[in-house]
């Protein structure tokens, strides 16, 4: 069975503060994640290797974005995000 079977996904945005690496200037950027919610229960059809999966598994959310864009206007330069986590359990 595959695991997304296990989830519910939807996205949501998140506000962080970024640091823009050519100007300096710290904004606060909304970062897209999608966010993965473990179902109320196992879907028909698991065997038992799908049933230990499905007990061990979690909540959590991956981060879509790579990069942004410098939000002053002077700069507008495209920076890669960092000091933000890729996946964050829930």
């Amino acid at each position: 069975m595959d695991e997304r079977a296990f989830y519910s996904e939807s996205q949501t945005t998140k506000p962080a503060t970024l640091n823009c690496p050519h100007c300096h200037t710290a904004e606060t950027y909304d970062l897209r994640w999608m966010v993965r919610n473990k179902k109320d229960r196992i879907p028909q059809g698991a065997d038992e290797r799908d049933r230990a999966k499905f007990q061990k598994a979690q909540s959590y959310m991956v981060l879509l974005d790579d990069k942004v864009a410098c939000k002053n206007l002077r700069c507008r330069k495209r920076f890669d995000i960092s000091g933000v986590k890729t996946m964050a359990f829930l």
